[in-house]
C-alpha cells in the first residue's frame, strides 16, 4: 500500500459522512441523520475501522469537515477530530465543504445553500475567503476573459441559474474529498479543525430544512 491511512468525516449537514483512504483507495459511509450524531459518529468510525481490519493505530491522520453548516454539526465533528488527534499523537487536518466541492475541478466556484435563501459561497477563480451570500443583492466578480466559469454545487443547475454559469456536481462524495485533501496536506502542518461559520448563530431553532449532501451511489462504493 501507498499513500498514507486517513480516516474523514463530517457532521456539518444532516448526516454522519465518512471515508477512510487506505493505499490511496476510499471506502465511504453515509448515514443520514437530522439529530443524534454526536451518540452515533464515533461507533460509526470504529465500524469503519473494523470492516477494514484496521485499529485506531493504524491511522496517519484524521480529515475532518469544518463547515459552513449546522453550528452544532461543526463542534461535535471539529471537537471529535482534535480529541482523536490528541489521544493517538497524529495530526488532525480542518477541510472546509467549499474547498471539497472544488476538489477535481478548475476555474469553479462552489456554493452550498444557506438559510433564508442565501448561499455560501468560495470563488476560486477571484480568490478570496468563503463568504455567506444573498444572490438577490450581492454581484460576483467578472469572469477574467478566455476562461469558462463553472458553479459546482450539490444542486448545481438550481444555483448556476441564479448566477448565470455553468453547473457541474461535485466530483468526489464528501467525505472522500476531505480524506483526499487532509492526505495532501498532513505533511504542510495543518490547517489544524477550527469550526467554519460565516453567518450568526440563529436565537432560536431554524424553521429551514437540513440542507442534503450530495449522495448517490458513490456513497457505498470504494475508489481508487
Amino acid at each position: 500500500m501507498t499513500g498514507p491511512t486517513v480516516l474523514a468525516f463530517d457532521t456539518s449537514m444532516a448526516h454522519c459522512a465518512a471515508g477512510l483512504m487506505v493505499g490511496g483507495t476510499v471506502s465511504l459511509r453515509l448515514d443520514e441523520m437530522a439529530k443524534g450524531q454526536a451518540e452515533h459518529l464515533m461507533p460509526m468510525l470504529q465500524d469503519m475501522l473494523t470492516e477494514a481490519g484496521l485499529n485506531w493505530r493504524d491511522l496517519d491522520g484524521v480529515g475532518v469537515g469544518i463547515g459552513p453548516g449546522n453550528f452544532t454539526g461543526i463542534r461535535i465533528a471539529v471537537s471529535a477530530a482534535r480529541g482523536l488527534a490528541l489521544g493517538l499523537g497524529i495530526p488532525a487536518v480542518g477541510v472546509s465543504t467549499l474547498d471539497a466541492l472544488a476538489l477535481g475541478r478548475a476555474n469553479c466556484i462552489t456554493a452550498l445553500p444557506a438559510p433564508r435563501a442565501q448561499v455560501y459561497l468560495q470563488d476560486f477563480i477571484a480568490g478570496g475567503p468563503p463568504l455567506l451570500f444573498n444572490p438577490e443583492t450581492d454581484v460576483l466578480q467578472d469572469v477574467p476573459a478566455g476562461i469558462t466559469a463553472t458553479l459546482v454545487a450539490p444542486d448545481a443547475p438550481q444555483l448556476a441559474d441564479r448566477f448565470g454559469l455553468n453547473a457541474a456536481r461535485p466530483t468526489y462524495a464528501l467525505p472522500e474529498a476531505i480524506a483526499r485533501i487532509a492526505a495532501r496536506r498532513l505533511h504542510e502542518g495543518g490547517p489544524a479543525p477550527a469550526p467554519l461559520y460565516l453567518r450568526p448563530a440563529d436565537a432560536a431553532p431554524p424553521k429551514d430544512a437540513a440542507p442534503v449532501l450530495w449522495a448517490g451511489s458513490c456513497w457505498t462504493k470504494s475508489r481508487s
